[in-house]
């Protein structure tokens, strides 16, 4: 077990960050300026944590989190005339929350003692992830509509781009339900998100050639 560290929590119920992925956020909640503001003075590090679904009617207060989470740093921000920021969150690594810290005084946010996350990538398993990279580029020009027009989603569009770098770029891009976001950020090695990456649009292509397909004319 890693040692314990302790990182400043962004709660929020749609947004989740993965390594090596940007992601603008708007902030504008009192405690979260105060967040950015502290950040900012200090290592410019954020911890981005999902809300659990089933808790988002309680907000504005503490609801329950999921223990696994990114660490992001502010790679850009800007201060606007009223306090509030916009900023650039750089993700750096996955983390598990293991307890939250008592709340100082005259600090608005949480605080956690994290536990840092590696993805495992076992070089035995560089052909599997071959294969699956290659099926998800064909699911993501199959969902973009890419097959249609012009074939810029293709192996050779992305040659440069490490597995790492891709996997997690690709579970940002799509349009996903926050909670099969999470479940691609859970997932302790990069082979097993490119797994569950390709199972989630896999399911999503299904689902829409079924509802372009034309109706059937049998009889139940």
């Amino acid at each position: 077990m890693s040692p314990l560290e302790r990182l400043p929590l962004f709660p929020l119920a749609n947004v989740v960050l993965f390594p090596r992925v940007k992601t603008p956020l708007h902030v504008f909640e009192p405690r979260y300026r105060q967040l950015t503001e502290h950040a900012l003075a200090g290592d410019r590090r954020i911890g981005m944590v999902a809300v659990h679904p089933e808790h988002l009617e309680e907000m504005a207060g503490d609801p329950p989190l999921y223990t696994v989470g990114c660490e992001g740093v502010i790679s850009d921000a800007s201060s606007l005339p009223d306090g509030r920021f916009n900023i650039v969150l750089q993700g750096t690594q996955r983390f598990r929350i293991v307890r939250e810290s008592a709340r100082d005084a005259g600090r608005l946010y949480r605080i956690a003692e994290i536990e840092k996350l590696a993805d495992a990538f076992d070089p035995a398993a560089r052909p599997r992830v071959i294969a699956l990279r290659h099926r998800a580029i064909e699911l993501a020009a199959e969902l973009t509509g890419e097959q249609a027009s012009r074939p810029a989603l293709t192996p050779d569009a992305f040659r440069n781009v490490d597995d790492v770098t891709f996997v997690n770029a690709l579970s940002n891009a799509f349009a996903l339900a926050p909670a099969e976001k999470q479940s691609l950020l859970e997932a302790d090695s990069i082979p097993e998100r490119y797994e569950r990456l390709v199972s989630t649009l896999g399911f999503q292509a299904a689902a829409r050639r079924h509802l372009a397909a034309p109706p059937s004319d049998a009889i139940h």
